[in-house]
């Protein structure tokens, strides 16, 4: 698994759990518990997207005007991009 396929599955992993927690808080909105793994799991979330777009490509559409089209530029996380070593 290329170095960007294992930052991709962490931003899923942690962006299943963050939607996860969200739904059971709709139900349980004063759940420490649930409130503490959502904070938690956000915040790693938000690290892992942080990382990967960093290293390779924006996964979500920039707040900032002038960088707004510079994500569709670069290949999808799901297509394959040619200038990327199959050991990275």
């Amino acid at each position: 698994m290329t170095e960007r396929e294992k930052l991709m599955s962490k931003v899923q992993r942690y962006g299943f759990a963050v939607v996860e927690a969200n739904l059971y808080l709709d139900s349980h909105p004063t759940c420490p518990h649930g409130l503490e793994y959502y904070t938690k799991n956000k915040a790693l979330y938000d690290e892992a997207v942080a990382e990967y777009e960093s290293k390779f490509a924006p996964i979500n559409l920039p707040s900032d005007p002038k960088s707004l089209w510079k994500w569709s530029t670069t290949p999808f996380p799901w297509e394959y991009d040619p200038n990327l070593k199959e050991d990275e």
